[in-house]
């Protein structure tokens, strides 16, 4: 089983978000689980509880370390040692290695940031800073839902068929093969013959085909990059 908390200002959009399918059969079934913690539960009575202006002058609030330390080190004094992500776009990029490899962790915390950003001081706390694309958001819960539903769906159990997994997008830098059901025919197009000639080896050979050929002319710069694979 794998665990997650969240520490968040909006603990009801994860909450509502992760009651609803795959995600939400596992966590019912027992297979992974949810905990959310309220930020504000550590904001400790100050004027300026959960945020303040930069140092320096500029645009936006910044949020304090004081309630940061104390909800990360509360969640892990009581439910144990965690692997501890930040969520900010300074981080590294989530890929579909990361999502494996967090995948094999038995407890994952994640912080929900807001506002203009967190002071400075609070990055030693965590053990990884994440980002999950090149913009910005009003808030990490989003970005927190994405880091659940990938990396969930990889731990045994949840998803159905297990083997499914192996084919899919990212699982090594191609795009996922086209996929086709029935009718045969639909509008004048037709599922490809080879599909269902029943030959099996045929039918890999043109679906490795397609993934390349769809690759290369939708994300050209997965083939070029061909990062080592994080395990």
């Amino acid at each position: 089983m794998l665990s997650f908390d969240v520490i968040t200002l909006f603990p009801e959009i994860i909450e509502q978000a992760c009651s609803l399918g795959v995600i939400g059969k596992a966590i019912g079934a027992g297979t992974l689980e949810l905990r959310t913690h309220q930020l504000r539960d550590w904001s400790g009575g100050s004027i300026h509880p959960l945020d303040d202006s930069p140092y320096g002058g500029g645009p936006g609030m910044v949020m304090r370390p004081e309630p940061v330390y104390a909800a990360v080190e509360a969640v892990e004094a009581k439910h144990g040692t965690m692997r501890k992500l930040l969520l900010t776009p300074q981080g590294a990029r989530f890929r579909q290695a990361t999502a494996r490899r967090l995948s094999r962790e038995a407890r994952i915390l994640i912080f929900c940031g807001r506002y203009e950003g967190v002071d400075e001081r609070v990055r030693p706390l965590f053990d990884e800073e994440i980002s999950i694309g090149d913009y910005v958001l009003t808030g990490g819960e989003t970005a927190a839902l994405v880091l659940i539903d990938a990396i969930g769906r990889l731990v045994p159990g949840v998803v159905g068929r297990a083997e499914s997994l192996d084919s899919e997008s990212f699982s090594e830098p191609l795009l996922e093969y086209p996929h086709y059901t029935r009718p045969e025919e639909f509008r004048g197009m037709r599922v490809p013959p080879v599909l269902l000639s029943g030959h099996h080896a045929e039918i890999e050979r043109w679906r490795r085909e397609r993934a390349i050929e769809r690759t290369r002319e939708r994300r050209p710069d997965l083939l070029r990059r061909q990062e080592p694979d994080e395990g």
